[in-house]
Parts: structure tokens; sequence; C-alpha cells
């Protein structure tokens, strides 16, 4: 293979990866240096020009003329009357370039070449592949499904990258065809071995963020700020925004016209439920506001153990609790509180922590998950609505329901 055509073989390279001549010019001459020094030693003492564009290739091999039996260096130099072949005036002492083809270093080392010029092109373009989507990591990005696999769905961007979508990350209701388009985030760009794994998410609470940017005016603005977002992927979430021009209600304005502005991004998160609410630095306030749609009576707030009791009327406790305990974990996350809910009147109630001695912890935990902290909480009750809201079997619900109205009736 004549060095013209191996190096326009090598320039498509460049048509088909998009590299800068620079950079293209710079991996072939340490693909072709290290080609050199495998066959001679060393490479210090050639010249290599390179013009990718025009598809020209020139090795020069550099070497200092000895006379005749005294060469020791054959890399470095050349005999009197083997110079003498290629110039016949030439004297000892004297430097001769000689052109190296690259047939001349051997097939099997021209194959290595060329895959050894793959790698560092494919080395390249990944590192630029991370790079790239390093920087976009937290951003929204829409791919096609390429494939759908039991753990993850791959999808494939306008450029043919390809993005993860793995089964964790996905809203439990996703449902994704080939070819659909998929909208989430670039949750993480890892490197695994050389290559670049992007995964994106939906469930993350920043997907739901960026659809606010994207969907609101105001917010992608900066006349609404977002200070706050938790959610239950599919289930519920609470958005918790402000502005600080006193003409703007930000929930109004991210709510907008009988929910015409969230309901494009509520359909995209497969009808998830997404409060939002007033941000407020008043404590007490916010913490009511988390707690909607219930309406709370009155808050006792315990700030060292970030802990919080909400006061409300019974027919509002189903509500802040919320179905399988949503609204009121979702309160705690938004508010950085735990809080309890206590009915009127309920004010000499008794924790479940009280009973640990009867109640085993897990099954206390069971219920504080749902929002039952309470023995009054407890007994309040149905058995049947305890059973489908807890993991708790039948006979263990009787049991503790028998240990707190013990407590009642001494």
């Amino acid at each position: 293979m004549e060095n013209i055509a191996l190096i326009e073989s090598f320039s498509e390279f460049k048509d088909d990866k998009l590299i800068d001549r620079v950079t293209l010019m710079a991996i072939l001459e340490d693909v072709f240096r290290n080609a050199l020094k495998k066959k001679f030693g060393d490479d210090d003492n050639f010249d290599i020009i390179i013009n990718p564009d025009k598809g020209d290739l020139e090795i020069w091999r550099n070497r200092i003329v000895v006379a005749d039996g005294e060469v020791e260096e054959p890399n470095q130099e050349i005999s009197l009357s083997e110079a003498r072949k290629i110039e016949p005036d030439f004297e000892v002492g004297e430097d001769v370039s000689e052109e190296v083809k690259l047939i001349d270093l051997g097939r099997r080392a021209i194959l290595a070449l060329r895959q050894n010029l793959i790698s560092k092109i494919h080395e390249h373009d990944n590192t630029n592949l991370y790079k790239q989507f390093k920087e976009l990591e937290g951003d929204l990005y829409t791919a096609e499904v390429h494939h759908i696999r039991h753990r993850a769905v791959i999808l494939l961007d306008d450029e043919g990258n390809e993005i993860i979508l793995p089964k964790d990350r996905q809203i439990p209701s996703d449902f994704f065809r080939k070819g659909d388009n998929v909208r989430g985030i670039i949750d993480s760009v890892e490197l695994k071995g050389n290559k670049p794994a992007i995964i994106m998410s939906r469930t993350s609470p920043k997907f739901l963020e960026k659809l606010f940017e994207s969907e609101i005016p105001e917010v992608f603005d900066g006349l609404i700020t977002i200070k706050n977002v938790v959610r239950i992927p599919g289930e519920k979430a609470k958005v918790a925004v402000d502005s600080y021009d006193d003409r703007i209600d930000p929930v109004g304005a991210c709510v907008g016209m009988k929910g015409s502005r969230i309901h494009g991004i509520v359909r995209e998160l497969g009808n998830e439920n997404i409060d939002v609410i007033n941000y407020t630095n008043n404590l007490q306030l916010y913490i009511t506001r988390a707690l909607s749609p219930a309406r709370v009576t009155s808050i006792k707030i315990d700030e060292e153990n970030k802990r919080a009791e909400a006061i409300l009327k019974p027919e509002e406790v189903s509500k802040a609790i919320g179905r399988g305990g949503h609204n009121i974990r979702l309160a705690g996350q938004l508010t950085g509180y735990e809080i309890d809910v206590l009915r009127e009147g309920a004010e000499e109630d008794v924790e479940l922590r009280e009973f640990s001695d009867e109640i085993e912890e897990w099954i206390i935990e069971e219920f504080s998950k749902v929002g039952l902290d309470t023995a009054k909480s407890v007994l309040e009750q149905d058995v049947e609505d305890l059973i489908k809201r807890t993991d708790l079997e039948e006979e263990t619900i009787l049991d503790v329901i028998r240990i707190l109205k013990e407590e009642f009736e001494d």
C-alpha cells in the first residue's frame, strides 16, 4: 500500500467524525511515531510531514554518515557506501535524509497502525462526547426510543448518541414504543472504560423543575424562582415558588387559568398530582401551606428537633395525610420538618412511640409512613382502611388496636 493510498483512507475519518484538521494531524503523527518506534526502536530522528486535506504523507529518516564498518546505531548512522547509493558525493560526518515508505514497515505493521488510528479517534470522540454531555447534566433533553430492554430503554439523539433511561428512573406509568420521543434530564454521565454512559431520568425532582422553566415564561425569565421541589414520581409532587415582584402571583402564574399552564407538565409526568405553593420564611405559614389541600387550625414547632405538630379538624386529617401518606410525607420533605398530624381536642393523645415496649418498632414505623403517629390517629381509622394503607396484616392491626384501647380505658 502506497503512502498516498493509506493517507486517503485515513482522511475518511475526518469526514465521518468531523475532527478538526489540527487534531487529526496530531493523532496521525502520534500513530505513525508509535509505528516507527516499534520498527526502528526510536523515532527522534524521523520527520513526519502530513497534509490530510490533500492526502499527502512523507516520512524522512535522518542519519549521520560514518565510515564503512563503523556503524554502531543503524537507526542513527549509515555507512559511507550506503549513503553514496543515495547521493554519490556524500562524505563521512554529513547528514543523510532518506524517505521511508510505509510499505517498508510491513503489512502487519500497517494493519496495526490503522487499528491504532481507529482506537485513537474513538478515544478522542468519547472524550469529546463525555465533555459535551457532562455540561448538560441537569438539563432537559429529548431522544428517540431505539431499543426497549427489561431494565432500561435505549434512546438515540439526532447525532446518534446513545442515552440510557434505566427502569428505576422511569415514571411507573411510562410506556414507550420504538420511535417515541422521550423527554427527561441528563441525570449523570460516567466513563465506563473509554466509553461514556449517558443516563437520563424522568423521576428526578430536577426534571419537574426544568419542565417549569420550559413551560412557564416567568420561571424561565427569572421573575419566579423555584425554591424547592419534592416528588413521589407518578403520584404526587409539591413545588414551592417565590417572586421578588409583588405584582406577580407566583402560584397563579405557574398554574394558569383553570390549570392551563400546568396541564402540559401534569400530562408529561403521567398525571402526577402537583401542588404549587407560595414559599415564605414564616415557618408556621410554610408548613401550613405545605400540608395543603388540608386546612390547618394551628401549628406547634420544635425547631431544635425539626419537628412540627399540626392541629386540624377531624374532617381535614385525611386530606393532610393524603392517599398512602403521600401528602404528609412530601410536606415534611419540602419543609425539612417531621410533621405529626393531630385532631382538634386530641391534645391528650399518646404517641405510638410510647408503646414501643408492647408494639414492635417496625410496626410503629409502618403506621408512621402513612402519617399515623399517635394512638388516637390509629383508633379513629377503619380496620379495612388500615389494611389497605399499610403493609400490615389484619391480625397485627387488631392486636395494635387492642393495646391502644387498653391504654385509654385505663
